[in-house]
């Protein structure tokens, strides 16, 4: 078997093409179980690749993580056939065997680390020294299972390849760039690169703004873009000017090409020709230019983001989108609020999962005609990715500077038949997306400030807070609570303090319980809120009157308790009650609660 190391000194390494789109398994048929139910087949292809001139094969094992961790019984019979299958196929030419390795799941109860290493344990077993991790979104659970893998095979050669869009982002908001610097320093990793997704030509402009890589670099894309012909996906790619694009990248340093979807025995020997036409040395990938055109100024933050960071304590208050397409008396209420002291307006992503006005476009309009700070939320549910960058340009665009990134309340289980959730990412990777949009390069001068949610009536708190320090970790700068409506919640809310530190901007959700049918509905539908017993008694046989003045006393004394570890209250509006809001607010202001 070729060493792998050898060849990169002398001249780029080049790999087989796409395997699971050159075979065509049997519909409602993984391309890996072919290992054992078409050996033939794949042995074919595995020689097809080899003909066509190539280097090194991978193993027809990408789906196997993802089956392991669903726990297929057969997965490790197809991995030993899979390699057993890679390893007879290469014989005769000595080419290298890569074990492959897609994405694998990332759960709490079963990390990715966990699934990858028990793969690779797997192959090493079997005799490989070679692995490729490759069309990953992120690098969870990667750099441990490569340290586990150097300490089984010291000598093993690991490749991790990315899934990266022509904007520079996978599908899960990591830039390359961010995950190449990540693979670089785990040490554990040989050669890091791009695979998939992109086409040569995107491939050679997100190679150009890598720039300079301190480790070998593989590109190794889709023959290009896929079109859908009834049940049938193509790839209309065509060899001659893939191998042109690939030879270029060569050329400027890239030493480790192949192909991905779509990819034939027809594109890899084209790519081999133009590759033994270059001449012997050739440059590590050069650096892009930078623009040093000058950018007009921008404000980074805003009047509520400087009394936040101040230490004062400030109002944020939510109002809910209108249900039809009239902003008129929106428009009203965020102004009386504006003008009895509000900082923020806070405005949900169609709440329990019911349409309304957009959040951001409504966020955009009140920044615009009223200057009042706003704080769109914004939802994983129901957006893609390239629906979510777009609105959060625009919203940049139009000077607002914090978002709420929430996972978004699923779709009730009865209407799933007819309306489908879309789900790319939770809250902590969206927050991280989000954040990673800024920077030298990249789309926005100054990163948005990003707020997530806390839920102070959590039945497992440990787990909710633990939850809260990931997030942060992946780029918030603070949460927004569940509604302080009991002691537990005040309880909760100190021990995060205490947890989280003072850098958190923490702000006690305040909601005004205004009648017992309202405490009895918000107690028993409303997820994430817990009102106590206590309070829901007290509101027994009162009038609106009543009710209205006995909500403001509870929510009073709850921003009182809340308020020694907190940074401001976030104050959710019942039933758009803006008059009783008004009354809080003053409130609040005149017992020296809030600033």
């Amino acid at each position: 078997m070729k060493d792998v190391r050898e060849i990169l000194k002398k001249r780029p390494l080049l790999f087989d093409g796409g395997m699971g789109t050159y075979y065509k398994a049997k519909p409602g048929q993984e391309c890996e179980q072919a290992n054992l139910l078409d050996p033939d087949g794949i042995l074919t292809v595995h020689r097809a690749y080899l003909e066509a001139g190539a280097d090194a094969i991978k193993t027809n094992t990408f789906g196997l993580p993802r089956m392991a961790a669903a726990q297929n019984p057969m997965w490790e019979a197809m991995a030993d056939e899979g390699w057993k299958l890679a390893a007879q196929a290469a014989a005769k030419t000595s080419a290298a065997v890569f074990a492959d390795l897609g994405p694998a799941p990332d759960t709490e109860a079963l990390p990715a680390a966990q699934i990858y290493t028990a793969l690779a344990e797997r192959f090493a077993a079997l005799g490989a020294k070679n692995f490729l991790f490759e069309t990953l979104s992120s690098d969870a659970g990667v750099a441990e299972a490569a340290k586990k893998i150097k300490e089984t095979v010291p000598d093993a050669f690991v490749l991790v390849s990315f899934a990266v869009l022509p904007d520079g982002y996978t599908r899960e908001g990591r830039h390359c760039a961010e995950l190449v610097r990540s693979m670089t320093a785990c040490g554990a990793v040989d050669a890091v690169g791009l695979n998939c997704v992109s086409a040569p030509g995107a491939m050679r402009t997100l190679v150009q703004q890598l720039g300079e890589t301190k480790l070998p670099l593989a590109v190794m894309p889709n023959a290009g873009y896929p079109v859908v012909t009834r049940t049938r996906v193509q790839y209309q790619g065509r060899p001659e000017y893939f191998a042109r694009e690939l030879a270029r990248l060569a050329a400027e340093g890239v030493r480790i090409l192949g192909g991905c979807c779509g990819t034939t025995p027809a594109h890899i020997a084209a790519l081999r020709a133009a590759l033994d036409a270059l001449p012997g040395q050739l440059p590590v990938a050069a650096a892009a230019p930078v623009p040093t055109a000058a950018k007009p100024e921008v404000e980074t933050d805003d009047a509520f983001l400087r009394k936040l960071n101040a230490g004062k304590k400030v109002i944020a208050i939510e109002l809910d989108s209108p249900k039809d397409a009239d902003l008129t008396g929106y428009l009203d209420g965020a102004r009386r609020l504006q003008a009895t002291g509000a900082d923020l307006l806070t405005i949900a992503d169609c709440p329990i999962a019911r349409a309304r006005m957009d959040s951001s476009l409504v966020a955009c309009r009140v920044h615009r005609e009223l200057g009042l700070n706003v704080l769109p939320h914004m939802t994983c549910r129901d957006r893609n990715l390239n629906a979510t960058k777009a609105l959060l340009l625009g919203l940049y665009a139009e000077g607002v500077r914090e978002v709420l990134a929430i996972t978004g309340d699923p779709i009730p289980t009865a209407e799933r038949d007819e309306v489908k959730n879309v789900y790319q990412f939770n809250s902590r990777k969206l927050a991280q997306y989000i954040v990673s949009l800024a920077g030298e390069g990249r789309e926005m001068p100054s990163p948005l400030t990003v707020f997530g949610a806390l839920n102070l009536n959590a039945r497992n708190f440990d787990v909710e807070l633990r939850r809260a320090q990931e997030k942060l970790q992946n780029g918030m700068s603070g949460f927004l609570t569940q509604p302080v409506l009991s002691a537990q919640a005040v309880v909760n809310l100190k021990k995060t303090r205490e947890t989280l530190g003072e850098k958190a901007k923490i702000l006690a959700g305040i909601m005004p319980v205004v009648s017992q049918r309202n405490a009895i509905f918000m107690e028993n539908e409303v997820n994430g809120i817990h009102v106590d017993a206590e309070i829901i008694e007290r509101f027994a046989g009162l009038d609106r009157a009543q009710g209205e003045e006995l909500g403001l006393e509870v929510s009073v004394k709850a921003a009182q308790a809340a308020a020694p570890y907190a940074d401001g209250f976030y104050l959710m509006t019942p039933f758009n009650r803006i008059a009783l809001m008004e009354r809080l607010i003053a409130r609040l202001k005149d017992e020296g609660i809030a600033d």
